[in-house]
C-alpha cells in the first residue's frame, strides 16, 4: 500500500529521536549554508545533499566538507526513518523521503544548486 492509500504522515511529527535529529541539521545547516551559496553543494532530487564542485572550496577544507555532507546525508536519512517510524508505518520511508526531497527544493535559495530531471541546475 502507499501512502495516498492512508490519511497522509505527519511529516511534523516530533518525536524525542526526530527532535534531535532536527536539531543537528539545524546546527549543521549554518556550516552548510556558504557552500550552498557558492554552489559548491547541492540538493539531490532524492533528498539528500552532495559535494558537486569541491574545487570551490579550499583543498585544506574539502575533508571537512566531505564530513559534512556525510553526516547531513545520515542525518537526512534518520529522519525519514524516524517521521515513517513514528507515523506507525515505516514502509513509508521512500515517499516520506520524496517529499522531503521536494520541499527542500522548493525551498532552496536562489542561486543554490538543485537536481531536476536528473540535471544540475541553478535555482
Amino acid at each position: 500500500m502507499t501512502m495516498q492509500s492512508h490519511a497522509a504522515a505527519d511529516l511534523d511529527v516530533n518525536t524525542p529521536a526526530v527532535a534531535a535529529v532536527k536539531a543537528s541539521m539545524q546546527n549543521r545547516h549554518q556550516l552548510l549554508s556558504a557552500h550552498y551559496q557558492s554552489g559548491a553543494v547541492g540538493l539531490t532530487a532524492d533528498g539528500f545533499v552532495a559535494v558537486k564542485d569541491a574545487g570551490l572550496v579550499p583543498l585544506s577544507q574539502r575533508s571537512a566538507l566531505a564530513a559534512l555532507v556525510k553526516d547531513e546525508n545520515a542525518d537526512r536519512g534518520r529522519l525519514y526513518q524516524g517521521i515513517a517510524a513514528a507515523n506507525g508505518h515505516p514502509e513509508w520511508e521512500g515517499e516520506i523521503q520524496r517529499t522531503f526531497a521536494q520541499r527542500w527544493i522548493d525551498r532552496a535559495q536562489t542561486g543554490w544548486l538543485v537536481q531536476r530531471d536528473g540535471q544540475w541546475v541553478k535555482k
